[in-house]
């Protein structure tokens, strides 16, 4: 919704200063058709040389992701931190019902108790992979950080690709528009002999081509690439909350504090309160009792 309100302040501010200037959109609505169609294919036609059809079908996802912004809301960092709690206690007090849960997390209760984020292959792989280490006697923190950290990386680039894209056609927007608008300069040179009313038009025609590589670029296709980028690692911080925890879960610290720790590590406007947090382990542990 923030990004539908950004986008009709910048139209409604631009066109708004144009015509409150005495501009006149008779030149521009006469060239836009065939100007749009020169950068847009372009931009469209060099996106497309410059990636894999992964990163063509990533980014059509993306650009949806960053007009619906992070699926992960607070809500859902107070399920995790709750599941991740249920998790640690279970290491600890039932580690052979751990053990069930981990080889079948499709029917487990302990997952089941939360769908979205059971529905989430990433964050149940990083999960259930970690705490199966952690059985096998693989329980040196440092190691399993290590193996997380690079896991996160890995993920973090592949996630950004969408975002580097659109911003990679941002950057050559201008100079799409530059290329249109010399174009328009040719066909005007070959029209030399006209009058000076028709000559002017026929400028102000190909100025729209620089004005439209611009203005798509730093108004448009950039502010959305920053957008998408900005969900990517907003998300990002979903699953190194998961680490943070599971880490700390190593470190033989109580699963009261591990979960803290991942609280206090979570963004600042989706961290849930300390409160809300206990009152949703209260319960957990009226339930299990």
């Amino acid at each position: 919704m923030l990004v539908i309100v950004g986008i009709i302040v910048v139209m409604v501010t631009v066109f708004g200063g144009y015509v409150a200037a005495g501009g006149k959109f008779g030149v521009i609505l006469h060239a836009l058709p065939f100007e749009m169609t020169m950068i847009g294919g372009a931009a469209v036609g060099a996106f497309i040389i410059s990636n894999s059809m992964s990163v063509v079908k990533q980014t059509g996802k993306d650009v949806v992701r960053g007009f619906k912004g992070s699926r992960w809301k607070k809500d859902d960092y107070n399920d995790l931190l709750a599941l991740l709690y249920s998790l640690s206690r279970m290491a600890k007090d039932d580690p052979l019902s751990l053990e069930t849960a981990l080889d079948d997390p499709d029917n487990a209760p302990v997952f089941s108790k939360y769908p979205k984020i059971a529905a989430d292959h990433r964050a149940m792989g990083m999960i259930c992979d970690t705490m199966r280490a952690a059985s096998m006697n693989l329980t040196d923190p440092h190691q399993v950080e290590d193996m997380l950290e690079k896991q996160l990386e890995a993920e973090l680039h592949h996630s950004q690709h969408g975002s580097h894209a659109l911003q990679n056609m941002a950057d050559g927007l201008p100079a799409l528009g530059i290329v249109a608008a010399v174009l328009g300069i040719i066909k005007t040179m070959s029209s030399i002999d006209k009058p000076p009313t028709v000559l002017g038009g026929m400028i102000g025609g190909a100025l729209v081509g620089t004005f439209l590589g611009v203005f798509l670029a730093y108004g448009f296709v950039g502010p959305l690439a920053a957008r998408v980028g900005s969900v990517v690692d907003e998300e990002h911080r979903f699953y190194q909350l998961i680490r943070d925890v599971l880490i700390a879960s190593l470190h033989n610290h109580t699963p009261n504090m591990c979960v803290e720790v991942g609280r206090q590590n979570a963004p600042h406007d989706l961290r849930p309160s300390f409160s809300d947090l206990d009152a949703a382990l209260k319960a957990l542990r009226k339930e299990a009792a």
